[in-house]
Formats: structure tokens, C-alpha cells, sequence
């Protein structure tokens, strides 16, 4: 019995044995066949190292081939990640390091930990180190295993702070962005653009990653080369912009602001409800000056959409971005702020959510005209006031609902201006608010509250993108039902306000006042379509992509001839507006007189001269310049005080075969003719040949220990902003 059982276990021992045999031998088959390709792969992967080759970004050029944006090639401190993966060996590297290249073993740390830099790449140590330095640390090697220097790009801007709004900089990668750039194939350690044309065209400037593969050795040395893809550097960018140009419009708008910036505004005493007679901010004196903060200006070709200039300010120095400046200088130079007149990274130009005043009269007319509302020749008598006529007349009286709305005070009276018999040209002219208000009411009224007003003004584009190619262009707004709606729930207006669109929010919008919105982009291109009768056309910043390595031409210069374009962005037109050529007529007309001496009129009720709004200023506007339209406006600002009035201008060119259109917002700096006029009058005298331009030069080299974002700029001829005044009264516009 005991031998059987001997046999038994030696047997299931036995089967065991040949089972697990056969197990192994199964697996060794799966092992050298099923899986061979897939292992070979492993084996060879674990023999190669791949180094990926950066691309040279793109340049920026101006539409002379001025390089507005360039590379500098750097040497950067890497060190491989296998070698400082134990805390100990790291702290030991990261110390010796240190003194070398100035950077504190803390900042290595935070690099080492964040997840900015790939983990598959050398971790960056320090960038833009010297040559002396790079040199000794290859000369010790031994001292600093997996210290590599790797040889990368720097962006310059030549000419900076000039259009900085416009050329944007570039920045780490945030994380936010990750994920997008990861897809498209991007090193989470790279520096991409984070604002102007480098953010919008960053696709285009960026170029492919190349990369060699190298087989080493048991001690990660190379070997031999085994495959090596060059990278294709970025698309080379021309612009539309003129950087002459472009340097006068930053000079005059500098200017201007710095001439208003101080300049009286009037605190007028006024009787409160309960009859007592104050000052209308108590807390202020007899005059207040202008705080004229900030402001933008734009230049724009309205037959193409060739934006040739485009100024904001605050300005910046776009090469403090790439200057390696402590963050605590950073936040030094940037601050976060709430203040929206102290925003530097805002292009106010594209982005500033404004009132736009009486420049937006024109287009209320229009509407007024195409819908049979009025004639343009039929005669209005204005008062000074308007008293609305649709409206429940003992509900005015009882002061439930405000029923007159007066036209703004005229110099030398301090009244509400009084015209008289005026036509639709007129009210352009001397910027007649009654004559807009009637507009306001009767439009709305007569169309059984349709929005009737909104639907033409948003065919010249209010309300809507323009569809320029900056990032974060605000559409503006045009107010109606829905807005107010919305605007009561986040808690802009009151919920009261909100629950209806009401025929005063209505007059109010025809005198580009109220929840009416726009930018002065979107003020350039609706006034460009009316000096091109109704073409609409879409902006453009960027005039060409040219093939990577456009070569060099005079200093400074990229030579484009020699350059092959790969896309070109010609003319596009939005849309195209029915305009009849008599209200063409009556509209140029009307903006022509304002900026023409004698422009203004005669008052029918008390025998005034009224003079344009324009025509002080452009006394001295010579018949051989440029032939000028163009509108003031004055927006009113916080509680109506006069020094919060902000300042407009918008003038084209009647000569189509120089079609420029330009517009300029003067935040807080007063009247429209007397802050804004000066900037459009000048550029347009330069644009003429008649108003000097100083030479562009590149910049000095910025001084890392300056307090200054950007160094100011400041017209040295200022003759052109001369302003006379004659007889007559002048509107306050």
C-alpha cells in the first residue's frame, strides 16, 4: 500500500513537471514569435535616445519689411532627469550648480517639480547664460554628470515699446493651455504667444519640431546616429502696419492725453430736490482737472481693411518678457489691478467697451432716412430741448417718467444750445441732440416698438465682431430687450431697469449714450463704410505669410523681394450696405462741414452763430492735404461729472485713392474736438506730407532696473494742434 502511494505522488509529481515545462514552453513560443516585433521594438527603444530640435520661430515684419519681431539664439543649462531622480544626487547637483548660474538651489527645485517642463526632455536650469560660463561647465563635466548645454531661441523686438499692443509677446505655456498645445504636437516647456499677432498667429510662427535619434550605449553615451529630421522653422508674418505711421499715432495720442491730462473741467453748481444750491460733487471745487488716463487710436485703408496703425495706452515694453526679470519685478512693472485705467495689457483699440457719443449719429440717421422715417431735407426746429410725443403726456407731468431731453450746453451761454430750423446736414454739423432724440422716439414709436433702430445700426457693424486677427476683440453691444435683460441678472442694471426696453433707453442709443457700445475699431470700420458707400470691408493686421527664411536685407530690414509668399490676404468685404448715393451725399456732406471753417450756422430763434464742431480746430487745415470728413463726440462718464467726459474723433478721407479712415478715444479727456480732433488732425496732416515724421530707430537696450513699462513717446512738432476761436458758439463737443 505505502508503494502505491509513493507512485501516485511520484506520478502527480511528474505531471506536474511536464505541465509546468509545457507552460514555459508555450510561453517561450508566444515570447519568440506573437510578441518578437513588439519586444524587438522594446530592446531597440531602450538603446536609442531621441533629442528633440527646436524650430526657429517665425519673424514679424512691418509692411516695409522692418523686423518688428526676431530670434537671438541663447544657451540654456539643462540637465538630464535620470541622473538627479534621487533626491540626494539632486540636492548634491542642484548645489554645485548654483554659484554657477546664479540661480538658488529653491528655483532648481520648483523647476524640477513643476509640470511645465516635459519629463521626457533635460529639465531647464537657467536660459541665456554667457558663453564663458557654458564653456566651463563642459570643461567639468565630471563635476556636473547630465549637465548638457543646449543651444535655443530667444524673441527680440527691435523696436520696441513701438506697436507692442499689436505684436504681442510670448509666455510659459500656462496651464490652462496645456492640453491644447500638448494635441497639436508642442513641448510643454516651450514659450508660446500669448498676445497680439504672435497669440493669433502663433500656428503659423511656430514651426515643426525636428529630432535625432541616437543609439547608446549601457551608459546612455552615444553611439552612432541612426535617424536625424531636420525642423521647419515658422512662417515668416507681414504686416499691414506702417511703423512710421504707426509711431506718430502713439506720439500724437501720448500727446494729446499728456496736454489734457490736468485741464480744467468745470464743477457747476446745481439745485438739488430739495432746493439747495451746490456744487455738483461738493467734495470737489469750482474746476476739476481731467484725469485723461488712457486712450487708442486706429488707421485704417477702408477700401482694403489694411490696418496700418493701431495705438493703445497704457503702452508696454513687450521685451520685459523676455528680459529673465524677477517675478516680484514683473509684479513691480504689471500690476494686477481693478482699475480699468490702469490696465497695460489691454489693446484698447479692439477691446475698450465704450460710449461712443455723437460720432454714432450718422447711423441713426441713416436708419432714419432708409426707413422713410424722415427726409433729409425736411426742416426740424430745434429749441434746445425735446419733449417726447409718443409718451402719456400726465405721466410726464407728474414726473413719472422723464419726457424732455435737452441738447448739450453751448460755451459762452452755458444753456442748451438753440439752432433753430435745421436739416438732417445741419444736425450733423453742430451735432443737434433733439434732432437724433425726435429720430429716437418717432423710430421706435411709429414701428410699434420694433427694434427697428437695432437692426440697421447692426448692418454697419455694431454689435458684432469685426472679425480683425488681434485676440480678444470685444463685439460691443447694441442695446435692446434681451441685453437690458441680461445686464439686470448680473446685476448691472436694476431689475426694475431691466424688465423692458423703453423709448427713452431709445433716444438715448440714437445719441450714442445709454448700454450702446462699441470700439473705436468698430467706429474706424463703420465710418469707413460710409466713406466707401456701403462696402463693409473686414480688417486686416496681417498682409501676407511668407515661406520660412525670408533673408536679410538693409539693416534692420527683411528683404522681401527675395521672400516667397505662401498665403496673401487680400480684400474681403463683410457685406455691402444699401445706401442710396444721396444719403451718401448728405452724410459726407454733414461730416465735412464739421470740420470746415464756417461749417456751423445761423440760429433762426435767437440769431447766434453756431460753429461746427469741429471747425476751431481745423481752421488751419490746409486745402492741399488730405480732403477730411469727420464727426467729435463727447461721451459722458461716471455720475455725468464733466471731467469723466471721455473725447472721440472719427475722420475719413473723401479722396478715394487715398482712403484712410482713423479714429481716437481719449478716456476722460474732455470734448471730443479738444482731446481726440488733435490726434486724427495731425495723422492725417502727416499722412499728407504735411506734418513732420521723425525717422524710425531701433530702441536702446532696456534697462532691467527701470521702473518704467515703456518709454513715453511725445510729438516734438505739435503746431498741428492748433485751435482758434472765432465768433460765434461753440457746442461742447
Amino acid at each position: 500500500m505505502a508503494g502505491d502511494k509513493r507512485a501516485t505522488r511520484i506520478g502527480i509529481l511528474a505531471l506536474v513537471g511536464v505541465m509546468l515545462f509545457s507552460l514555459v514552453g508555450v510561453r517561450l513560443w508566444f515570447l519568440q514569435t506573437v510578441r518578437a516585433e513588439e519586444l524587438q521594438e522594446r530592446v531597440t527603444f531602450s538603446k536609442t535616445r531621441t533629442v528633440d530640435i527646436l524650430p526657429e520661430r517665425g519673424r514679424i515684419f512691418d509692411v516695409h519689411g522692418r523686423i518688428l519681431a526676431d530670434n537671438q539664439r541663447v544657451l540654456t543649462v539643462a540637465v538630464d532627469r535620470q541622473v538627479i531622480r534621487r533626491q540626494s544626487d539632486r540636492d548634491e547637483l542642484f548645489r554645485r550648480l548654483s554659484g554657477w548660474i546664479e540661480v538658488p538651489i529653491e528655483e532648481m527645485e520648483r523647476r524640477y517639480e513643476s509640470v511645465l517642463y516635459s519629463p521626457f526632455l533635460p529639465l531647464p536650469l537657467r536660459e541665456d547664460i554667457d558663453e564663458p560660463t557654458a564653456i566651463g561647465l563642459l570643461e567639468r563635466s565630471e563635476d556636473f554628470p547630465g549637465v548638457t548645454i543646449e543651444t535655443g531661441w530667444r524673441r527680440v523686438y527691435p523696436f520696441a515699446p513701438l506697436a507692442a499692443h499689436v505684436v504681442g509677446y510670448m509666455g510659459a505655456i500656462t496651464a490652462e493651455q496645456l492640453d491644447r498645445y500638448l494635441e497639436l504636437g508642442y513641448n510643454r516647456s516651450e514659450r508660446v504667444g500669448q498676445f497680439g499677432i504672435e497669440l493669433s498667429m502663433e500656428e503659423y510662427l511656430h514651426g515643426r519640431w525636428g529630432r535625432r535619434v541616437y543609439e547608446v550605449d549601457a551608459a546612455n553615451r552615444p553611439v552612432r546616429l541612426i535617424e536625424e529630421v531636420p525642423p521647419i522653422n515658422g512662417f515668416d508674418i507681414q504686416l499691414n502696419i506702417d511703423l512710421e505711421v504707426q509711431q506718430y499715432v502713439e506720439q500724437a495720442l501720448q500727446t494729446s492725453l499728456e496736454n489734457q491730462r490736468g485741464q480744467p473741467a468745470p464743477n457747476p453748481e446745481i439745485v438739488r430736490p430739495n432746493g439747495q444750491r451746490e456744487r455738483l460733487d461738493p467734495l470737489q471745487g469750482e474746476t476739476v482737472p481731467f484725469p485723461a488716463p488712457a486712450g487708442s487710436a486706429v488707421v485704417m485703408d477702408y477700401e482694403s481693411g489694411a490696418v496700418i496703425a493701431v495705438a493703445s495706452y497704457p503702452t508696454f515694453d513687450n521685451r520685459w518678457f523676455e528680459a529673465g526679470v524677477s517675478g516680484d519685478k514683473f509684479r513691480e512693472l504689471f500690476p494686477v489691478t481693478d482699475d480699468p485705467d490702469q490696465s497695460i495689457l489691454v489693446n484698447r483699440a479692439v477691446q475698450g467697451r465704450y460710449n461712443v457719443g455723437s460720432t454714432f449719429k450718422p447711423f441713426p440717421l441713416a436708419a432714419a432716412v432708409q426707413t422713410g422715417l424722415i427726409s433729409p431735407w425736411e426742416v426740424f426746429r430745434d429749441g434746445g430741448e425735446y419733449r417726447m410725443q409718443f409718451v402719456d403726456q400726465d405721466r410726464c407731468d407728474a414726473g413719472l417718467i422723464r419726457c424732455v431731453y435737452r441738447n448739450v450746453l453751448c460755451q459762452g451761454t452755458g444753456r442748451p444750445c438753440t439752432y433753430g430750423n435745421i436739416n438732417a446736414i445741419d444736425s450733423l454739423a453742430v451735432s443737434s441732440n433733439g434732432y437724433y432724440y425726435r429720430i429716437g422716439e418717432e423710430i421706435m414709436a411709429l414701428n410699434d416698438g420694433e427694434p427697428v433702430l437695432q437692426e440697421h445700426v447692426r448692418e454697419w457693424g455694431f454689435g458684432e465682431q469685426t472679425g480683425i486677427d488681434l485676440p480678444f476683440e470685444f463685439a460691443g453691444t447694441v442695446p435692446d430687450r434681451e441685453l437690458k435683460r441680461r445686464y439686470a441678472e448680473l446685476g448691472v442694471i436694476s431689475e426694475d431697469e431691466g424688465r423692458n426696453y423703453f423709448v427713452g433707453d431709445n433716444l438715448q442709443m440714437a445719441v450714442g449714450q445709454g448700454l450702446l457700445s462699441a470700439t473705436p475699431l468698430q467706429l474706424a470700420s463703420s465710418y469707413g463704410a460710409i466713406a466707401a458707400e456701403g462696402s463693409l470691408v473686414r480688417p486686416q493686421v496681417v498682409r501676407a505669410i511668407y515661406e520660412p527664411g525670408v533673408p536679410n536685407g538693409d539693416v534692420g530690414f527683411a528683404d522681401l523681394s527675395q521672400g516667397r509668399i505662401y498665403r496673401d490676404f487680400s480684400s474681403e468685404v463683410r457685406r455691402v450696405i444699401d445706401i442710396s448715393s444721396e444719403l451718401h451725399a448728405v452724410i459726407t456732406q454733414g461730416l465735412r462741414r464739421v470740420v470746415t471753417p464756417g461749417g456751423g450756422l445761423t440760429s433762426s430763434i435767437t440769431g447766434n452763430y453756431h460753429r461746427a464742431t469741429g471747425e476751431s480746430l481745423f481752421h488751419d487745415y490746409p486745402s492741399t492735404a488730405i480732403p477730411l470728413a469727420g464727426k467729435t463726440g463727447t461721451a459722458p462718464g461716471r455720475n455725468s461729472y464733466p471731467w469723466f467726459d471721455s473725447a472721440v474723433f472719427v475722420g475719413f478721407s473723401v479722396d478715394r485713392q487715398r482712403p484712410y479712415v482713423m479714429s481716437a478715444y481719449l478716456e476722460k479727456a474732455g470734448y471730443g474736438s479738444i482731446g481726440a480732433g488733435p490726434v486724427v488732425k495731425c495723422t492725417f496732416l502727416a499722412l499728407s506730407g504735411m506734418a513732420p515724421v521723425e525717422e524710425v530707430r531701433p530702441s536702446d537696450p532696456l534697462d532691467p532696473d527701470s521702473r518704467q513699462v515703456a518709454s513715453p513717446q511725445r510729438l516734438a512738432d505739435t503746431s498741428c494742434f492748433s485751435t482758434r476761436f472765432g465768433g460765434g458758439l461753440v457746442t461742447r463737443e
